[in-house]
């Protein structure tokens, strides 16, 4: 089973319209179980594998993904680009809802998640200062138009912790940083793909103002699950668009992340670790 294009439904987006010769895959990883079967098939003439990040129903929160078995079995499937969809709060008044960004940057503001593969006697430290492909992110930003969608590329994505959202005190902190969108999942998401050395973006799609807002409080909960909805229908349709037009050949860097990031010398590393992380790093090895 190969498929070179995956992508990760966030909140709202549970499954993936247009599929076709579906199937369902339990993948097994080192970590555990990822958040859900994998749906392998094909959308636009092309393989693609597609994962619930929260599970079908909405079942896990963000402090409970499995983020490394979600990464593993993509990795482990063959993917080398993945599309990741992610309901965002706005932290400025000129991104509304209903619009898309595509960050080009992250803010860490999570608690003891862990968002490595490595450990157990190999060490990495991959490059992180462009923590998104820019291939991937211009190609999701160029296709916005086509499918009704005000996309907007660059930005800052905070990855808060959850469950709960922020106070004021704390929203109005992050817009005083210049942050502008904010979500709870996505940070270790492409830290892990770019371990895995797999192409990144987020869609970043906005379904309400944070709490800083003056018009916050007039807002329902009908008015953010009707965005949510939206979002879902028009984040589909913007996926079969990139899919479409994905370009056979990946001209960035992010295929050869790890080619100067292993620290450990080749033959300290544990053989139990190795075959651990054979799939992330067996080409360095030979």
């Amino acid at each position: 089973m190969n498929a070179p294009i995956g992508v990760i439904g966030g909140s709202g987006l549970y499954a993936m319209p247009g599929f076709e010769a579906q199937e369902q895959l339990w993948v097994e990883t080192p970590w555990g179980r990822p958040s859900d079967v994998v749906v392998a098939g094909t959308l636009a003439g092309r393989r693609v594998a597609f994962l619930a990040r929260h599970g079908r129903g909405h079942r896990v929160s963000p402090s409970e993904l499995n983020f490394r078995a979600n990464i593993y079995a993509m990795k482990t499937l063959g993917v080398e680009r993945i599309i990741s969809l992610s309901a965002v709060g706005s932290l400025k008044e000129e991104h509304h809802p209903l619009e898309f960004i595509i960050p080009d940057q992250f803010f860490d503001r999570t608690r003891g998640r862990v968002s490595t593969f490595f450990g157990e006697g190999l060490v990495a430290h991959i490059s992180f200062a462009d923590p998104v492909c820019p291939q991937l992110s211009r190609l999701v930003a160029d296709c916005c138009p086509a499918v009704g969608v005000t996309g907007k590329l660059g930005g800052v994505y905070l990855c808060m912790e959850g469950p709960a959202f922020s106070t004021k005190a704390e929203s109005n902190i992050y817009r005083s940083w210049g942050m502008d969108v904010i979500g709870m999942t996505n940070l270790q998401e492409a830290k892990l793909a770019r371990e895995a050395e797999i192409c990144y973006v987020t869609v970043a799609m906005v379904t309400d103002y944070d709490c800083w807002h003056e018009d916050h409080d007039a807002v329902t909960v009908n008015d953010i699950l009707a965005n949510l909805t939206k979002n879902a229908e028009n984040a589909a349709r913007l996926v079969a668009e990139v899919v479409a037009r994905m370009p056979e050949t990946r001209e960035c860097k992010c295929g050869a992340a790890l080619a100067h990031a292993i620290i450990t010398d080749r033959n300290l590393v544990p053989a139990e670790t190795l075959k651990k992380l054979g799939p992330l790093v067996a080409k360095y090895f030979v």
